[in-house]
């Protein structure tokens, strides 16, 4: 019986098992890295989104830092640099993230960079996203 089986299997032509083609592993890979760019660009675009946030929030805080005896006896709103970058770099420690901040007149300038570690894009030596987001908050008078 065993013999007219293989005789079968050979006029049927069939292929060899266990072969693996060279197209099955290109093409695997690229549906891995694929889907590494949607899972781990997705997540780089959400740390964006939270650095600028986090960026806007914490130059809005430094910006309230206003000399607050200099514009009781002028009335003229001037910063205080110190204390804005003191209340900007505050906000960003309560909020976890890193970033600098710089006081420019009554402008008030974050930059936040965040770092967001692979999940599948690593497989292929990509550790890790770095993605930055900025904010300006100008101290004015209100109405």
């Amino acid at each position: 019986m065993t013999a007219t089986l293989r005789r079968f299997r050979a006029r049927l032509g069939e292929p060899e098992e266990g072969m693996v083609t060279a197209f099955v592993v290109v093409f695997t890979l690229a549906l891995i890295v694929m889907a590494g760019l949607v899972l781990d660009g997705g997540l780089a675009l959400a740390a964006k989104v939270q650095a600028i946030d986090d960026a806007q929030a914490a130059a809005r805080a430094g910006a309230q830092a206003i000399d607050i005896p200099l514009y009781r006896s002028t009335g003229t709103i001037t910063l205080d640099p110190a204390q804005a970058v003191a209340d900007a770099q505050g906000f960003l420690a309560a909020a976890g993230e890193h970033g600098t901040v710089t006081v420019a007149g009554e402008t008030v300038a974050v930059t936040v960079t965040i770092t967001q570690p692979a999940q599948i894009l690593s497989v292929v030596g990509v550790d890790q996203l770095t993605v930055t987001g900025t904010g300006s908050a100008t101290a004015q008078q209100g109405p």
